[in-house]
């Protein structure tokens, strides 16, 4: 890899970049300022068509997998070598805001753009990717476009998926015309020679230490865990506090434990988060007697990790044992955290001493696509600030001075990459 300095002259199109960001913020299933693309909904083929033309218009070459990641290229003249990757996902959550993703799929063309104006000409080819179904909407499972591409899940797995209708992954992608074997996705050994993906920071270190680019060092390992419990039901008036099994008490006991597990794990990187939490029957009058939880954990550490997993555990087999109720534990998921290249981090954090931009080394706690290319490529990530920390929500917001910074710099880095 290159780490020389660059005479390239790269001027970022911020107003069109910007126009393309709104744009794409329209096709949604609910209206503005509220962004919705479900994995392979009507929005979600919308919004694929959108980046297609984008990618025609750049003069790009395309090309889909079987699972729908989009591939644009511009080819090296010396095609046969590993590519250069960046890009990032356009399917968003309900109630989502406009940049989550779309900064890193938009904001890679707007940079290779940039290159072509400046008159680059890459030796290794240079590749946007759309991912698929970066967020866990449609199947409770994130990533699974990058899952497919790096072998992190298998293809029995991805077929069992089903959605709360109790479709499958098979039957959605061929409604939305994507075909061949599942097999197929999974990226040739050495296919790329670098990934960088830029994007908001969706927390709010940087705008905080008023830094414009941050550097991704480290991406967070997420797992997920869904617990059912059982206890017994009754009239809210009739059943006597001291014989009660009440199952949603046990789960406020574990809600509460994973809070205090996350704080007391021994790393500053331990999250969790109960963010699913049902009862049955869910009427005023009655004593719960089932309750279900989803619960996230993540760190950059795994024996952090480890050791809040044993404290939510081990509190949740107390209270349930107190309680006289029934529990069921399970993991749905347990990815182990990532580490930028650090090689490529150099890059991108020299890139920006050289453009006078100030840059802080990071450790990103949401889990991206470029988790998953870290384990089939050298990857870093650009991070660049976004209000208050703000996304998912939409009020989601980065400005336009700073997605400028994040797409110059991808630009710069990328082109260092190829050359």
């Amino acid at each position: 890899m290159s780490s020389k300095k660059s005479e390239l002259k790269i001027t970022i199109d911020s107003a069109g970049l910007g126009r393309r960001i709104d744009e794409l913020a329209l096709i949604s299933e609910a209206p503005a300022p509220v962004v919705t693309r479900v994995l392979f909904s009507e929005a979600d083929r919308r919004g694929r068509e959108y980046v297609r033309r984008a990618a025609r218009e750049a003069g790009l070459a395309l090309r889909e997998d079987a699972v729908g990641n989009i591939f644009a290229r511009w080819e090296g003249s010396e095609p046969g070598l590993p590519a250069v990757g960046s890009g990032s996902h356009t399917d968003a959550i309900p109630n989502a805001g406009r940049y989550d993703g779309v900064v890193g799929v938009l904001g890679a063309f707007e940079a290779l753009a940039a290159l072509k104006r400046a008159g680059f000409r890459p030796r290794r080819p240079l590749e946007v990717v759309m991912f698929t179904a970066e967020e866990p909407t449609r199947f409770g499972l994130g990533c699974l476009g990058s899952r497919l591409m790096a072998g992190s899940i298998s293809v029995e797995k991805a077929q069992a998926l089903r959605d709360r209708e109790g479709r499958t992954l098979d039957e959605l992608r061929t409604a939305a015309g994507c075909s061949g074997p599942l097999a197929s996705v999974r990226l040739p050994t050495g296919y790329y020679h670098a990934f960088v993906e830029l994007h908001i920071e969706q927390g709010p270190i940087l705008e905080a230490d008023g830094i414009p680019i941050g550097i991704v060092e480290h991406i967070a390992g997420p797992s997920s865990y869904r617990v059912t419990l059982h206890g017994e039901g009754g009239h809210a008036g009739a059943v006597p506090m001291p014989v009660r099994h009440d199952a949603l008490l046990a789960g406020a006991e574990i809600a509460l434990a994973v809070e205090r597990a996350a704080i007391t794990s021994g790393s500053r990187d331990t999250v969790g988060t109960v963010g699913v939490f049902r009862i049955e029957p869910g009427a005023v009058n009655s004593v719960p007697f089932k309750a279900y939880l989803e619960i996230d954990l993540r760190d950059a550490r795994l024996d952090t990790r480890s050791k809040a997993l044993a404290i939510i555990r081990s509190s949740a087999e107390e209270a349930c044992a107190r309680r006289g109720v029934r529990m069921e534990f399970e993991e749905i998921n347990a990815d182990p955290p990532a580490a930028g290249d650090p090689e490529t981090v150099a890059i991108a954090e020299s890139v920006c001493a050289e453009l006078g931009l100030r840059s802080l080394r990071m450790v990103s706690r949401a889990y991206h696509d470029s988790l998953f290319m870290a384990r089939v490529s050298p990857t870093t990530m650009v991070f660049i600030p976004c209000r208050n920390g703000w996304s998912h929500r939409p009020e989601e917001y980065a400005s336009p001075e700073h997605i400028a910074w994040g797409a110059e710099v991808l630009a710069h880095t990328l082109a260092r990459l190829a050359t």
